[in-house]
């Protein structure tokens, strides 16, 4: 029996952030699958990946950079620092940030896991026809950097009212301190 539609409804077929979840969730049973035994995740391996690219990228680099939330991937690397592939310090320029870099396992990890990660690609891309790879990869390209520039708007509007913002004075602050309790 089939669906029925009504008109100006959500339509699964037609729904690009359904279509995009369940592209994913194969891509990811993909990565699983040709990964075999290893406990690499598909996100970790973009941070492997990341970082290797660019030794001591700072955590904040590395969300701009993997897309992962902050949050999510400071619990990552702390992870993937107890389990010996990733190490970090105190950046020099600035004391609050860490930079990452590979460990020997973490670069062993990365250097098993990459012919891996590509055959897993590859068998994602196997099912379309060549002409539509390309245009895929394009517009996902696309998609994830406008993605990117509209976290960026959205962040500096916020930071610019906070810093031109006046401070407020409260009645406590602007009275002046009592002298203490003589006896």
């Amino acid at each position: 029996m089939a669906a029925k539609k009504s008109a100006g409804s959500y339509d699964l077929e037609t729904s690009l952030s359904h279509l995009l979840r369940r592209a994913q969730q194969f891509a990811y049973d993909q990565f699983v699958q040709q990964m075999g035994t290893s406990t690499i995740t598909p996100r970790q391996f973009i941070v492997l990946f990341a970082v290797n690219e660019e030794e001591g990228l700072s955590q904040t680099d590395l969300v701009n950079r993997t897309g992962i939330d902050r949050s999510t991937l400071a619990d990552m690397i702390s992870r993937m620092i107890k389990n010996g592939l990733l190490a970090r310090k105190r950046t020099a320029e600035d004391a609050r940030a860490n930079a990452v870099r590979l460990t020997a396992a973490g670069r062993r990890a990365l250097n098993g896991s990459l012919p891996r990660a590509l055959a897993a690609e590859k068998a994602l891309l196997e099912l379309l026809p060549k002409a539509v790879q390309a245009d895929l990869l394009k517009g996902l390209a696309q998609l994830a950097t406008a993605i990117g520039s509209t976290k960026e708007v959205e962040k500096k509007p916020a930071r610019a009212k906070r810093s031109a913002a006046p401070k407020k004075v409260t009645a406590k602050r602007a009275a002046p301190k009592k002298a203490a309790k003589r006896k």
